[in-house]
């Protein structure tokens, strides 16, 4: 043997290397309601989800749709910057999730149509109203749908952008 230590890897082992000290990147601080924050930038656009939304509307090919109606599930995704209403703790810097729940339910609700695919750009439509979104994600669900075989759900998912 020549000395020379060796590691757990039988390699010999090495003097572990200097690592510079780090001094911290100072961040910029932005006051808010509950006092100072440190001013952040985005990677991306935010996501705001809503799941679940319930609807009973009329839509359908079929006399059976039309006249009875039948529930619609409803999924949004809305893709917008959040940092104008975190720094300012407003609300109306957002998508309030609340009234967009009702202007779906609504939206399902009104004008019988045909087609999911149809309600779905309605649906983006109510979304991309709201100031702050960019783009949407919609998945119409019809549960009900008239198939005649055993299913679990049928849904249609569209994406659409301001243009």
């Amino acid at each position: 043997m020549t000395g020379v230590e060796s590691g757990p890897d039988g390699l010999p082992a090495r003097e572990p290397e200097s690592v510079p000290e780090h001094e911290p990147e100072s961040v910029p601080e932005h006051e808010t309601v509950g006092g100072p924050v440190p001013v952040l930038r985005a990677t991306g656009l935010d996501v705001l989800r809503l799941s679940g939304v319930r609807a009973t509307g009329h839509h359908g090919v079929f006399d059976h749709e039309r006249r009875d109606g039948q529930e619609f599930v409803v999924d949004v995704v809305v893709h917008l910057d959040t940092s104008p209403a975190a720094s300012g703790d407003d609300l109306g810097e957002t998508v309030h999730y609340g009234v967009l729940a009702e202007e779906l339910v609504a939206a399902v609700e009104r004008d019988p149509v045909d087609l999911i695919e149809t309600l779905a750009e309605r649906l983006a439509g109510v979304v991309l109203a709201h100031r702050a979104a960019v783009s949407t994600e919609v998945t119409v669900h019809k549960p009900g749908a008239p198939i005649t075989v055993p299913f679990g759900d049928v849904s249609i998912t569209i994406s659409r952008e301001r243009a």
